[in-house]
């Protein structure tokens, strides 16, 4: 068996070191230290909303809809070529363009709200959490009734994602079901009500928020006093509905909402592994050697500001700089232009990038970092619930 793979990394006087894909002692010799330089060295980044396999998609509707069900519908009635296309994209093309997705905005862990994939289990370059999932209550009622898997995991269901009261009334169909706890993640929460924000946060309910998907479909977003109240993890939805990375989301999120600095990194960090029950994301010994170096602090920086990212001790992006951490692990590498920065990425992400956006022009918008805005013609207006 070959020696794990070790290395120090050095960024403004701080040290971590990775042995494996472990953090370690930075005081041992190392094969390798590597100056970082300026910027901000962080654990690695958590998006607790996504659908991997549909990030080349389109942005495609016309908004607002009523429900999550109405743009469904829509969908298949008006654009169902497009989505026949979509689908035919080579699912491991898809899923592995959606982990690039996430790995240009500094996310090392995910939520994959569909079904499990055996390329999950195939040195996939991101960690996706382990997670039971049930779409919502009107697609898959029965699920609903009798979510699968281990009870005591964490369950993300989209809940009231529209603004009818209906989908307030969703809250409390959910609660006749049992399915309200600390264990539930509620993504979306659009049209919940202040009776139905009580009965959330009563039951200790997560909420999942993904303010430009909201916005896109839905012209708001989640209540402002749900969101002060309630657990609250950032998710980016897909390219089919959100605006680009996790980076986008927290700036819209810091734009529009009233969570505090502090809240929105505890969003993409400590909370949301707590509430998917991963490892806390600290840079000490013994935790997952999933790392991010970013030249400006995360709640300023876009994707052109991310320099490094490794998961499970192997790097998967980085700045051309930074060759030769690629070269220690024994990572071939790729070349990808985010913005105006020329970065490597993992094989055969450059690869599957090049493919995807050929085809799904539209897609390569997350290569462009900007400030996400609010969707056309709307701002994240929202109920006081």
């Amino acid at each position: 068996m070959p020696a794990p793979l070790r290395y120090r990394l050095r960024a403004d006087g701080r040290e971590v070191a990775v042995e494996g894909d472990r953090l370690v002692d930075a005081r041992a010799p190392f094969a390798l230290t590597l100056d970082l330089g300026a910027g901000e060295l962080r654990a690695g980044l958590i998006n607790a909303h996504d659908h991997l396999h549909r990030n080349h998609y389109p942005r495609i509707g016309s908004p607002p809809y009523p429900d999550a069900y109405a743009w469904g519908r829509d969908l298949h009635e008006r654009w169902a070529d497009t989505i026949a296309r979509a689908r035919a994209l080579d699912r491991r093309d898809a899923l592995l363009f959606g982990a690039l997705k996430n790995l240009i905005s500094g996310v090392t862990t995910v939520v994959h709200h569909d079904r499990w994939e055996p390329a999950f289990a195939d040195a996939f370059p991101i960690r996706v959490a382990a997670v039971r999932t049930v779409h919502s209550l009107g697609i898959e009622p029965a699920l609903a009734a009798q979510p699968p898997g281990d009870p005591e995991a964490p369950l993300c269901i989209h809940l009231a994602e529209g603004t009818t009261a209906a989908m307030a009334e969703e809250v409390r169909e959910a609660e006749r079901l049992g399915l309200l706890n600390d264990r539930l993640l509620a993504v979306h929460a659009v049209g919940v009500d202040a009776a139905g924000a009580d009965v959330l946060v009563g039951h200790g309910v997560a909420v999942v928020w993904c303010p430009t998907s909201n916005a896109f479909l839905y012209g708001r977003t989640a209540p402002h006093g749900l969101l002060a109240r309630a657990a609250v993890l950032l998710g980016t939805d897909s390219l089919l509905s959100g605006a680009g990375t996790l980076l986008d989301e927290l700036a819209a999120a810091r734009a529009t909402g009233p969570l505090s600095d502090e809240r929105l990194l505890l969003a993409v960090g400590a909370l949301a592994a707590e509430r998917l029950g991963a490892p806390m994301p600290v840079l000490a010994a013994g935790a997952p050697a999933d790392l991010v170096f970013l030249r400006r602090p995360v709640l300023e920086a876009t994707c052109e500001d991310v320099l490094l990212v490794v998961v499970a001790g192997v790097p998967r992006l980085a700045d051309a700089r930074f060759a030769e951490l690629f070269e220690l692990a024994g990572v071939g590498t790729e070349a990808l232009r985010v913005g105006g920065t020329d970065k490597l990425v993992a094989a055969p992400l450059g690869s599957v990038v090049a493919r995807v956006v050929a085809e799904w022009e539209e897609a390569g918008r997350i290569l462009e970092p900007r400030r996400a805005q609010p969707a056309s013609g709307g701002a994240y207006a929202t109920p006081s619930a």
